[in-house]
C-alpha cells in the first residue's frame, strides 16, 4: 500500500482487502474509529472521517465483480 500525504490518496490492491480506515500503518495520533470501505464496486472509496481517498488497482479477488 502506498500513501502520499499531500494528496491524501492511497492505492490499494486485493491484498489490502477487507479495507478499513485507518489502516494498520497509520500513526496512533492519526487514528479515528475504524470504518470498512468497499473499493471493489466503483474502484475507489472516501473515508467519511478523514477524507482519505482509496483507489483500487490490479485484479479483483475471486468472488468480487
Amino acid at each position: 500500500m502506498s500513501q502520499d500525504p499531500k494528496s491524501k490518496s492511497v492505492e490499494v490492491t486485493a491484498s489490502d482487502l477487507p479495507l478499513h480506515c485507518p489502516t494498520k500503518d497509520s500513526p496512533l495520533w492519526a487514528r479515528h474509529p475504524r470504518v470498512f470501505l468497499d473499493v471493489t464496486q466503483h474502484g475507489e472509496a472516501v473515508c467519511p472521517y478523514c477524507s482519505t481517498r482509496y483507489v483500487f488497482t490490479g485484479e479483483l479477488p475471486k468472488g468480487h465483480h
